[in-house]
């Protein structure tokens, strides 16, 4: 059953190409209240506000679609896809246009677009407070949630910026070409949700990230 539309089309995209080498085991495969963690942030990001979930493959890419595509709290919640980015080797603006290319709307009148990293745990409550967040931001192009002060992700993004995020690349660091174009444009919004900072790119990160969660054996 999917979720009835009632706000402009939100889109997020899903990065989960990489190889996980600091963490010696697929990050995606980690376990996450249960679940393996790309199905947890899959189920967030649905269940905070986006209307499709687009999920970037890469390493081990058929193993992971396979896992989610039999997934029961995907298949319930629908409009779940995944693409794969054979040059996901090249760096992570790769991924993100390849997930930009997917997306189901891509003309200024749909809704932003968020950006999340795999390794990234979130709940769907403080995904949904940056979506609101952007929504309530009068003239926002771009919204950073912050906590403390500190940038965090996931970040929203206005679809006026489709034709610019295609155009990024690891030479020109991303997407900070972006932000750095429109920082008028860009609000920082405090949050003070300690998550949207967690990162879990080594075993040590994931221990600490679990122990924040309250979800440490």
């Amino acid at each position: 059953m999917s979720v009835p539309v009632t706000h402009p089309f939100t889109s997020a995209i899903l990065l989960a190409a990489g190889v996980s080498r600091r963490m010696g085991t697929l990050k995606a495969l980690l376990d996450w209240q249960g679940r393996f963690l790309i199905i947890h942030q899959i189920v967030a990001l649905r269940e905070a506000g986006a209307d499709e979930v687009v999920v970037v493959l890469g390493h081990r890419a058929d193993e992971l679609q396979a896992r989610i595509g039999v997934n029961s709290d995907v298949y319930a919640l629908g409009n779940v896809r995944c693409v794969v980015n054979a040059d996901y080797a090249e760096g992570k603006t790769t991924s993100i246009k390849t997930g930009l290319r997917a997306v189901s709307a891509a003309d200024d009148s749909a809704g932003p677009i968020l950006l999340l990293n795999v390794d990234q745990p979130r709940s769907a409550a403080t995904v949904g407070q940056v979506l609101q967040a952007h929504r309530d931001g009068e003239g926002a192009l771009i919204t950073i949630p912050t906590c403390d002060g500190k940038g965090g992700h996931p970040i929203a993004v206005s679809r006026t910026l489709y034709g610019e995020l295609l155009d990024i690349t690891e030479a020109t660091q991303g997407m900070r070409a972006v932000t750095d174009r429109h920082k008028a444009e860009t609000q920082r919004v405090e949050l003070g949700a300690p998550e949207l900072l967690w990162d879990v790119n080594t075993p040590e990160q994931y221990q600490a990230a679990l122990a924040a969660a309250g979800l440490a054996g």
